[in-house]
């Protein structure tokens, strides 16, 4: 089932749904027949929209809100702390080209602070699907959740299977290693789990978290993979400052723990647009490009024990 089928599927079995967007249809583009006047289209006015969808929350309504992420989250941001954090409303937030996605805009057009500004705001829920299948087996939760929430909407397709029992606050757990254990969300799961089989046939026990829920977050797993492996690695399109890494120092020093950690971002810098494949051949993110680092970082620790 694609985004577009579930969300047509929830809306026509519930007239609450709302679905609006600020000039971006591609993930909706078959729906305003079907809703007709539960399709609202703002035009390029992500405040507006905002606006507009915390009026119908309070209504009773529950918007699905679409527009780039880049925008959503820096244009509208006021509005979504103001409009629908305060008031804790079931706004549903569904980001266009998040991290990497956006591969040939520049930096206006890059959300890679996105996950930072969203999980900042309180109430707000996070989450980042590795594919559309992560995706339409973790949105019937979170649109049912009363919480308002913002998702990284992630279309593509992946042979992995997932575990259908998505819960909010969980990670899904695909293995445990005892020499590295690999953290990672959305889009890269794919190449992390490249990764995986590269560091595998070098015999290494390899441990893979796909960390989908990101507010609240699976602490618990967190904490475990720090117990059981060497060295935790965190990948992640986002700067370094404000994501994954800064979830796992918080969680860690919750729980007054430490760990050796290699974190894989982007540090203090935007990546150089370009197609797909080539941004993450440029910025190292390709599968071969992570066990690289990885089998770098033990042979690190390998030595400074000796």
């Amino acid at each position: 089932m694609s985004y577009e089928d579930l969300l047509k599927e929830m809306a026509m079995a519930d007239e609450r749904y709302v679905v609006m967007t600020a000039e971006n249809r591609a993930l909706v583009r078959n729906l305003p027949p079907l809703l007709k006047e539960r399709f609202i289209d703002t035009g390029i006015t992500e405040q507006c929209m905002i606006g507009a969808a915390a009026g119908l929350a309070l209504r009773g309504r529950i918007p699905v809100v679409h527009a780039l992420a880049s925008f959503l989250t820096m244009r509208a941001f006021e509005f979504i702390r103001t409009d629908v954090g305060i008031a804790r409303l079931p706004v549903k937030l569904s980001s266009f080209i998040p991290g990497f996605l956006s591969d040939g805009n520049g930096p206006t057009h890059q959300a890679i602070e996105d996950v930072s500004l969203m999980r900042g705001i309180p109430g707000m829920q996070v989450f980042a699907p590795a594919d559309e299948q992560d995706l339409v087996l973790a949105l019937p939760a979170i649109w049912g959740s009363p919480s308002p929430s913002y998702v990284r909407i992630n279309t593509r397709k992946c042979d992995f299977q997932h575990s259908a029992d998505f819960e909010i606050g969980k990670a899904e757990v695909i293995s445990k290693g005892t020499d590295v254990t690999l953290l990672v969300y959305g889009m890269l799961f794919e190449e992390t789990l490249k990764a995986k089989l590269i560091l595998e046939k070098e015999g290494l026990s390899v441990g893979l978290i796909n960390m989908r829920s990101l507010k609240p977050v699976d602490e618990k797993v967190l904490c475990e993979a720090a117990a059981g492996s060497q060295l935790l690695v965190t990948i992640e399109d986002h700067f370094l400052t404000g994501g994954l890494l800064s979830i796992l120092a918080e969680t860690f020093l919750r729980h007054r723990l430490t760990a050796h950690v290699l974190p894989l971002a982007l540090n203090e810098k935007w990546f150089k647009p370009a197609l797909l494949s080539e941004v993450l051949d440029h910025e190292g993110f390709t599968g071969v490009k992570i066990a690289g680092k990885v089998i770098a970082e033990l042979s690190k620790k390998t030595i400074s024990k000796a």
